[in-house]
């Protein structure tokens, strides 16, 4: 049957990104589409077709390029497609193949409805007045848009409740891949870093609690470093973002060292996993690849009390749940969590490999 691909957009690293590469995997005879795409060598000669945006400077801008968004999901050109698999992060849920009819089946993969619609809580960009001011009529347009969808799986039982309040929909929970069999058949990842990668992971501290994410606000690096000052133990900040300049100012005023280790490469940041007393992940994500990352390396993972961790964290097998974010509860987390075996920790992310997703993932379409 002819398929269609689609995604929001596609950037050179991101996890949405790592979930589009397995159903990209999974059904290699289909179409791809996305609004643009700043990865264009990621499937070799398998095209993707970009919409009118990718050609504008609104590319560079997702937030001003909302509203743009939503009418260009509805135009969407292509074959006469018997079904689409939709990964979803923002609108791409409302995309819509004029020539394919109403008897094309939408299967739609939900990394969560809009956080910054939805739960803007968790998300600062909804918190400004223009989102606010646009919520109402964005929400009513938001689930109508989901009532299209034939069938809508989440990416833990977080965000399939978090659908059942916003689109008033049920969904399957099928977990997001994670690369955990690769990970855990390498013993000791410091036999593939360089010789300056090594040389850096070298002069590291003999123990160290991670941090490791992209820096951005909602990701709470800020509380690994103050945890680190509690427990007593240096901290090791992996990762680039705007919020470099601002942990490096809290870093300054620690009690402990706190190195940053900069945007490392998957080897090194495999290695660092293995090397760190815990791995310290603060956000409430909707599910956290990194953390199960971790744990494949056979590290142990403190994480928060809510949130799509607390369905992959195993407390006393994979990491420990801290009783809240302050400082000497995820410290208090992360001394429980040193005890933890590594086998344990790998063990409990086997469940998350890539393959495993990607028959979930097949069955769910072509069963549904």
């Amino acid at each position: 049957m002819a398929g269609v691909l689609v995604h929001e957009w596609l950037a050179t690293t991101g996890g949405s990104e790592n979930v589009f590469d397995s159903m990209v995997a999974t059904f290699p005879e289909a179409d791809l589409v996305c609004l643009w795409n700043d990865a264009p060598a990621r499937y070799g000669k398998r095209p993707v077709r970009e919409t009118w945006l990718g050609r504008t400077p609104l590319r560079k801008n997702k937030t001003v390029a909302v509203p743009f968004m939503i009418p260009t999901w509805r135009r969407l050109g292509g074959d006469n497609y018997e079904w689409a698999l939709v990964s979803s992060h923002a609108f791409a849920h409302h995309a819509r193949f004029p020539h394919s009819g109403p008897a094309m089946r939408k299967f739609v993969y939900v990394h969560s409805p809009a956080r910054y619609l939805w739960a803007p809580e968790l998300d600062q960009r909804g918190a400004n007045l223009l989102a606010r001011l646009a919520s109402p009529a964005l929400k009513n347009l938001d689930r109508r848009r989901a009532r299209e969808a034939y069938a809508i799986a989440a990416n833990s039982h977080f965000v399939r409740k978090r659908v059942e309040r916003a689109w008033q929909r049920e969904a399957t929970v099928i977990y997001p891949p994670v690369e955990a069999q690769a990970i855990i058949e390498v013993a000791d990842w410091r036999e593939r870093l360089s010789a300056a990668e090594l040389e850096a992971l070298e002069l590291l501290p003999r123990e160290f609690i991670l941090g490791a994410s992209r820096l951005v606000p909602y990701k709470g690096l800020d509380l690994v470093i103050e945890a680190g000052a509690a427990a007593d133990i240096p901290v090791v900040i992996a990762g680039s973002g705007p919020e470099e300049q601002r942990l490096r100012a809290i870093a300054e005023g620690s009690r402990v060292p706190v190195h940053f280790a900069g945007r490392v490469s998957d080897a090194m940041l495999y290695a660092l996993y293995q090397s760190c007393v815990a791995y310290v992940f603060p956000a409430i994500e909707d599910f956290g690849i990194m953390p199960v990352e971790a744990m494949a390396a056979g590290t142990a993972v403190v994480g928060p009390p809510a949130g799509g961790l607390t369905e992959t964290i195993v407390p006393g097998e994979s990491g420990v749940i801290a009783n809240s974010l302050s400082a000497t509860d995820i410290a208090n987390a992360v001394l429980q969590a040193s005890t933890i075996s590594p086998d344990s920790c790998r063990r409990v992310a086997r469940q998350y490999d890539r393959t495993n997703f990607e028959s979930r993932l097949r069955e769910w379409v072509e069963s549904s």
